[in-house]
């Protein structure tokens, strides 16, 4: 981050946003920089800090939106990462955790939640999209109902859980994390034809003219 302070990859994908922002993301800041984020990738599958540690939601994100940005992200191994992803939303809260074995958290509805649109671009670029899109991958519907039922504080702000105080930082990746599930929802069913809406719906007008 700084001369003699943190070395992981939320700086490798600091750096790499901000020059791709500004138009300065040249050869000299992509040097070796995908090859040292392709080593942070976990047997499980998820991204760590730095190489060789544990995989977490937060690092995930921001490795994977880096490789993005540097169109390398076919170097990581996308299936299993795609696992991975699909395994940290739980089944009985609807929410996402951030490690393996770890409670559920509400700002890992962004953290983790908002890989799925990066995994969207990554797989479209090698032309091997599953089948329904990454979408079928989590429950857009069951991360929304954690966020809205159990996040929620009355007063306003959102939290971690239920039993947690109210903070801006889970506010902030509670409603991005709802803003990505919102997107990745699956369209409505198509609507009932007209005639068949109701008796008087707007294809029956000719029937209720008096002549």
């Amino acid at each position: 981050m700084h001369d003699d302070g943190e070395c992981d990859v939320r700086g490798a994908y600091t750096a790499v946003a901000v020059a791709s922002l500004c138009g300065l993301l040249d050869e000299e800041l992509r040097a070796g920089t995908a090859q040292w984020v392709q080593r942070c990738q976990t047997y499980e599958g998820g991204i760590g800090a730095t190489p060789g540690e544990e995989a977490h939601g937060g690092y995930t994100f921001c490795g994977l939106a880096a490789m993005v940005l540097l169109g390398s992200a076919h170097l990581l191994n996308l299936d299993l990462m795609a696992h991975w992803l699909a395994h940290r939303q739980m089944a009985g809260q609807g929410g996402f955790q951030g490690r393996t074995n770890k409670l559920v958290d509400g700002c890992y509805s962004f953290w983790q939640g908002g890989c799925f649109p990066l995994l969207h671009a990554a797989l479209a670029e090698r032309g091997d999209m599953p089948q329904g899109g990454v979408s079928c991958l989590f429950n857009p519907g069951a991360l929304l109902d954690y966020i809205m039922v159990c996040c929620q504080c009355k007063t306003g702000g959102l939290r971690d859980k239920p039993g947690k105080g109210r903070d801006y930082y889970h506010t902030c990746y509670c409603i991005s994390g709802a803003s990505v599930a919102a997107t990745m929802l699956p369209p409505p069913a198509a609507p009932p034809p007209a005639a068949a809406a109701a008796p008087f719906a707007a294809s029956d007008a000719a029937a209720l003219e008096i002549g």
